[in-house]
């Protein structure tokens, strides 16, 4: 097993390097670098720079408009996107329900969907956990009837990333209480501008309102929305789920993050603190560590062997990292990262002393990645999974 890449590669790596930093606004790089809040207009500006370039699906085949690169080239690709400052794209569209309509999807629903997705047009929003089912997803309640041509939706979603932004909502939705509990589920794609939708804000501890409550009150659903067969849904989540538990993992985001607090140990004077010191090494470590695992999944994928189903372990380590990095940051700033006050924040003052840019997002950095080892399928979930289906246990 070769992890090196080739010269060809190398030579991809330069050109999305040049591109990335030729495109790139710098007014949201410079955010990102901060961890400042993106609006959704930087996020939905950034995305369409990359839908008109054709890379906003740089994970689609050639068939259905993306670039068609191998794995190792998308690795690239998302590699200097983060080292330039790039926003995440916001994956709901992209990166979780176009693989579903590609692979499961009608015709007449790829010609429909996937066009305003590869432009950066259409906002996507998930529409999985409820109420009482996060985790443990194929306990979900929320009913879509067949009434002649039309689902009627009722019941509420939430932990809803982003919702209060979004056009359509993929949903899973019960449609039959019969059998097993994942065998009643199916996948609707859901207009949010339908009467009956109503979308309310959850605020979080670091103030913000990244996560929504969704409610479906007899929403009518055309029953040209059904992805796939009725009741099969579970199985197109489990495609889905794949790709939302790799792309937590984010490796190319973690590396930014570590020289970010490398950067930020400096400025405060902590760097030379051995202890301290010890556990940015210990990070970085594990950083490289993941590192070489998401290389052996690509070298293997482009040799044509069957790698391992890892998702669930990538997440695991992935998310653990990203709360790691947060904390670090948190007691590298000291007293000057408490502080959190949204409205002066938004109004440009991040305080006086030397450092105070990098020091003003600490604290929210920190409450917010507390979610990483929930959302997706817990971390102790995932652990279960991991035992069964790799180790064998």
């Amino acid at each position: 097993m070769d992890l090196n890449f080739t010269a060809e590669e190398l030579a991809f790596r330069e050109r999305i390097r040049g591109w990335v930093t030729e495109n790139l606004p710098r007014d949201i790089s410079a955010k990102v670098m901060l961890a400042q809040h993106l609006t959704r207009e930087d996020m939905q500006r950034w995305a369409k720079i990359l839908g008109k370039q054709g890379w906003l699906g740089w994970g689609w085949p050639k068939q259905f408009g993306g670039p068609g690169w191998n794995a190792v080239q998308k690795h690239l690709f998302e590699e200097e996107c983060a080292r330039a400052g790039a926003p995440r794209v916001v994956p709901f569209g992209p990166v979780m329900v176009a693989p579903v309509i590609m692979a499961f999807g009608s015709a007449e629903q790829q010609r429909r969907f996937l066009p305003g997705i590869a432009s950066g047009e259409v906002w996507w929003s998930q529409g999985y956990s409820e109420p009482g089912s996060g985790s443990d997803l194929a306990s979900l309640k929320t009913r879509a009837e067949r009434r002649g041509d039309k689902y009627i939706v009722n019941g509420q979603k939430t932990w809803t990333t982003l919702g209060q932004y979004g056009e359509w909502i993929f949903c899973l939705v019960r449609t039959s209480n019969e059998g097993k509990p994942q065998t009643g589920i199916s996948f609707l794609l859901v207009d949010m501008k339908s009467p009956g939708v109503k979308v309310r804000p959850i605020v979080l501890m670091d103030g913000g309102a990244e996560v929504n409550e969704v409610f479906f009150d007899n929403v009518e659903v055309p029953v040209e929305n059904l992805v796939g067969e009725e009741n099969k849904g579970w199985t197109y989540a489990k495609h889905l789920l794949a790709h939302e538990r790799t792309n937590i993992a984010d490796v190319n985001r973690a590396k930014r993050e570590l020289e970010r607090l490398k950067r930020m140990a400096r400025a405060e004077g902590v760097y030379d603190d051995i202890r301290f010191r010890d556990q940015i090494a210990l990070l970085e470590v594990d950083i490289v560590a993941l590192e070489m695992l998401v290389l052996r999944v690509l070298s293997a994928e482009k040799s044509g062997k069957q790698s391992l189903d890892i998702a669930g372990l990538l997440k695991i380590k992935g998310s653990e990292i990203q709360q790691r990095y947060t904390e670090l940051m948190m007691l590298a700033c000291g007293p000057y990262g408490l502080p959190f006050i949204a409205e002066a924040m938004e109004a440009g003052w991040q305080g006086d002393h030397v450092g105070a840019a990098h020091c003003a997002t600490a604290t929210a950095g920190y409450l917010n990645y507390r979610k990483t080892t929930i959302y997706g399928g817990s971390n102790e979930v995932q652990r279960n999974i991991v035992a069964q289906t790799v180790l064998g246990s």
